[in-house]
């Protein structure tokens, strides 16, 4: 049957029109989300003055994490705002929340100036953009699905599919020129604020663009006809007929697709600046360069799902990626930094420490103070981007770098001066060790194999072009259109928001607690595992479903 004001052979030209602006505004939503993901160290370091280089880290990738905590949340409220008022108003007020929150952290004093009071507004500034991006895709692909023809919904809701990763390009470029523009220095001084005042244009330009956006055709003649839900809310989640749909929604399709999407783009950035020591304009123009390559596969993903279904192609995305992750990072390894690969092949780190005094160093208000000798071992150690095994032992914790062993310390009950000095002389000496055994202080720009990289971060895109092209237009048709932009919005920013956005943070932990670099990656290879086994058990497939058909 399909959507009645669409005809059968594709769209009008002003429904192009619409769905391009809808697509572009969008895009700029995603870029203002993705500046701070992007700038999170810069950021860390203004805003997390008071902490330890770790915690300053830890805390700035969990603050980036509150955005997308709140998303679900945003889900509810604009959600049910979509199918109650209308998409084209809703629209309207999420990106004027966006933009005018990003634009804000431009203008925020970091902690130098007012003290405990930067940090708490920069975080509540990220659940501000957490909301307005929770109401913003669900109703973007319900807008864009609901002016498709039924035989190239896959194919067209795909574009939506590409304005994450634009966006993300989009900032890219915009820190990358403000970087050149300014000076590394300049930059890390106040630089930083540029592409947050940028984002005041493209907030101009984006409520222009919705203004001039016609409301959907489905959802106009269902308001004509008295149909419009006036409970989505409870529709969706308060009876099982519908809610059972929308569980399978968020663990048999978006929380393995969200890890995919982050591990593919964020995490393998914070993976070659943080762990591989890749200077950031060269770790950002690669990543760059891998999103022109993948994104074009965003389309072609989605219109091969209208051919051979949407199921086969998230479904396969998953798997592979959870079976190739392992390999794909240690060749970036050897790729972006051989000297420390070399170094640890050849170079066995052992850290001997009695077990009560190794805690989980996962510190989410920056508050607690890590003060035996084992904790400030493996602090050290995962600074230096160095994999280490941990063993049993007596006493105060030691680190062996092949035959050079070195005492940790415990600093509890020291005074701050001393605490410093032997701080700064432990350090010195695991440095000076790792130094000698071959682990660089940082990658070597004329060993960093620029091709092999910018393939291997190819790949990891294209696999989320799997996992995501196709997925916009599989949620519309699990859902009907009086409660569509609801039950499909809560889900995806669940796995979006709760098992994506706080993967940085994750594997950084687990990588800290293990000592291994690379167990960071088990995070999403489970959940796209978990995802595939329900997926392929439970999901039915929807490349057929009539969306009108329970109107």
């Amino acid at each position: 049957m399909g959507n009645p004001n669409v005809a059968a052979e594709g769209m009008t030209k002003e429904e192009r029109k619409v769905i391009f602006a809808s697509s572009l505004g969008t895009v700029f939503e995603w870029y203002d989300f993705y500046l701070y993901g992007t700038l999170a160290a810069v950021i860390g370091k203004k805003f997390f003055t008071a902490l330890d280089p770790n915690s300053q880290m830890i805390f700035s990738l969990l603050a980036f994490a509150a955005g997308f905590i709140v998303r679900p949340f945003g889900a509810l409220v604009f959600g049910r705002l979509g199918d109650m008022i209308g998409r084209k108003y809703t629209f309207l007020v999420t990106i004027v929340l966006m933009g005018g929150s990003t634009f804000i952290v431009g203008c925020l004093p970091g902690y130098e100036m007012i003290g405990i009071a930067a940090p708490i507004l920069l975080i509540a500034l990220r659940m501000m953009q957490g909301l307005a991006l929770g109401g913003e895709y669900g109703g973007a692909a319900t807008y864009v699905a609901e002016h498709s023809p039924a035989n190239k919904r896959g194919f067209f809701t795909s574009w939506i599919q590409t304005t994450a990763t634009l966006g993300l390009f989009l900032s890219l470029l915009v820190i990358l020129g403000a970087r050149t523009a300014v000076g590394e220095e300049q930059f890390a001084d106040w630089g930083w604020r540029i592409p947050f005042w940028v984002s005041a244009l493209l907030l101009i330009i984006s409520v222009w663009i919705r203004m001039s956006m016609n409301e959907s055709p489905a959802f106009a003649k269902m308001k004509s006809e008295g149909k419009v839900s006036k409970a989505p809310l409870t529709e969706s989640f308060g009876k099982w007929s519908n809610l059972k749909i929308v569980i399978l929604a968020l663990v048999g399709l978006t929380a393995g697709q969200a890890v995919v999407w982050y591990t593919g783009q964020f995490y393998a950035l914070f993976f070659l600046t943080n762990t591989l020591k890749v200077d950031n304009a060269t770790a950002n123009l690669m990543i760059a360069a891998s999103l022109i390559i993948g994104t074009p596969f965003f389309v072609v993903f989605g219109a091969l799902s209208d051919k051979i279904g949407r199921k086969p192609i998230i479904m396969a995305g998953c798997l592979i990626a959870a079976l190739t992750y392992f390999p794909l990072f240690k060749a970036l390894t050897e790729a972006a930094n051989p000297a420390l690969a070399a170094a640890q092949a050849a170079n066995k780190i052992v850290v001997t420490a009695d077990p009560s005094e190794c805690s989980f160093q996962f510190n989410p208000t920056g508050t607690k103070k890590f003060t035996s000798s084992c904790d400030i071992a493996k602090q050290v150690l995962a600074a230096n981007s160095a994999s280490y095994e941990t063993v049993e032992g007596q006493g105060p914790a030691t680190i062996a770098i092949g035959t050079t062993v070195i005492q940790s310390y415990t600093s509890n009950g020291l005074e701050a001066a001393d605490a410093k000095a032997k701080d700064a002389a432990f350090k010195k000496s695991v440095t000076d060790a790792l130094r000698a055994a071959g682990y660089p202080a940082k990658a070597d720009p004329a060993g960093v194999n620029k091709p092999k990289i910018i393939l291997i971060l190819s790949i990891l895109v294209i696999y989320v072009t799997m996992v995501y092209g196709p997925i916009a237009a599989m949620l519309v048709e699990m859902f009907p259109t009086r409660i569509r932009y609801t039950s499909m919005s809560l889900p995806y920013h669940i796995g979006n928001g709760w098992f994506g956005g706080l993967l940085p943070a994750t594997g950084v932990a687990i990588v800290a607690q293990t000592g291994n670099m690379y167990n960071g990656l088990w995070y999403p290879i489970i959940v796209a595992a978990v995802t595939f086994v329900i997926g392929m058990l439970f999901v039915k497939e929807t490349k057929d479903v009539d969306i009108y058909a329970n109107d």
